[in-house]
């Protein structure tokens, strides 16, 4: 990073600029939560932070969760309610932080061309942090997901456009389209008066980040604050034109249901993408702290009371059971096949690559492709196969 970059960065807050100061101070490292030092070449030069609960299975789903400006992840762990469905469900939360070195706000740099690349700066640095955890601990990578806020929602928007073969499904919490700034001098403009791009204009900026990918994408779900004036809502109505032209769905929702908290969700497609408009909402993740079952997490600065977004992802990633409430559709159920890796490629659910077959989708390797070999594949998502 050269000297001026390194002065820009340190003299410009690029989200919530107007309300850094107000900062609540980040908890402690919370207990469990481990640090990594080694995953890779990390060239966006990010730390590496993993929660395991105890007794985690072989085979469990990770997913990643991207602080906001002035947070770090021990805050964005504490807070967020997460911990509450790894425990119950199971699965592993990896948790990327920005250092003050490469922005003096702990922003990830979702503005920045080198770092929104594929394979590049500090996308490529969570794609690391993935295989490591999946390596290490031996999760399912068919079952990665990412969820972020702000800054790190802008960056989990990155992540879903730039790996759609590495995530089966991914959350943006008060962030911006994909490519909406490419530079420090835009990002301003995109959080408070973001383009109004065609959808087909937007998706094509998602398309571009792995040119020639036909594989299955990513599922997406939105959270927008109506009372937003860090992230404007436009940015919410944006990102949807965004991923329901990538997913190839329409931009009229298929239904419209209320939520609690004053909380308006639209569902699109076959529940492809998902827009939650939370009336009365400022810049924050929606948290709602309490013991029910859909309750979580813990009011804060940048965690606003209102209702609790991570069990509403934990269901739309299927990693925990609806309950059942107005509005909420259940998790699909997978539906499975048992035949030969030839048969799969022929029928589309999976690929060849070198003479072996790959599931469609979360790219696992089934074994050689012939006509010997059998697997079962299941599909998580419409597109997106898994070894079952």
């Amino acid at each position: 990073m050269g000297p001026l970059r390194r002065l820009r960065r340190s003299l410009v807050t690029v989200l919530l600029v107007a309300v850094a100061g107000l900062a609540a101070p980040a908890p402690a490292l919370a207990a469990g939560l481990e640090p990594v030092t080694s995953f890779g070449s990390n060239p966006g030069n990010l730390a590496m932070y993993v929660y395991r609960p105890d007794a985690l299975p072989a085979g469990s789903p990770a997913v990643v969760l991207l602080h906001g400006c002035t947070q770090n992840a021990a805050g964005y762990f504490a807070n967020s309610g997460w911990r509450k469905f790894a425990d119950q469900a199971k699965f592993a939360l990896v948790l990327p932080e920005q250092r003050t070195a490469n922005n003096s706000s702990s922003c990830f740099n979702w503005f920045a061309a080198g770092d929104t690349a594929r394979d590049q700066g500090e996308a490529l640095s969570v794609r690391q942090m993935v295989d490591r955890a999946v390596t290490a601990y031996g999760l399912d990578r068919g079952r990665v997901f990412v969820s972020g806020l702000s800054a790190g929602g802008a960056m989990s928007a990155v992540m879903l456009a730039t790996y759609p073969d590495v995530f089966a499904a991914g959350s943006v919490v008060a962030g911006l389209p994909y490519r909406c700034a490419t530079s420090l001098s835009q990002a301003s403009g995109c959080q408070y008066t973001p383009p109004d791009r065609t959808p087909a204009q937007w998706g094509d900026l998602v398309r571009g980040a792995y040119p020639g990918y036909a594989g299955a994408r990513p599922r997406v779900a939105i959270w927008q604050g109506q009372a937003d004036y860090t992230v404007v809502p436009a940015n919410g109505v944006e990102l949807r034109d965004q991923f329901t032209n990538v997913l190839g769905v329409p931009v009229q929702p298929t239904s419209t249901s209320s939520l609690p908290a004053g909380t308006t969700l639209e569902v699109y497609g076959a529940d492809q993408v998902r827009l939650y408009r939370v009336a009365g909402m400022g810049h924050g993740t929606p948290v709602d702290p309490g013991s029910a079952a859909e309750q979580c997490g813990t009011a804060a600065a940048y965690f606003l009371d209102t209702i609790c977004s991570a069990y509403r992802d934990a269901v739309f990633f299927g990693l925990a059971a609806g309950g059942g409430g107005p509005g909420e559709p259940e998790p699909p159920v997978p539906a499975c096949v048992t035949t030969t890796n030839y048969a799969h490629v022929q029928a589309g659910r999976a690929y060849v690559s070198g003479g072996y077959a790959y599931a469609q989708g979360s790219g696992q390797r089934m074994g050689l492709y012939n006509v010997f070999t059998s697997t079962q594949l299941c599909e998580q998502s419409p597109g997106h196969w898994v070894i079952g």
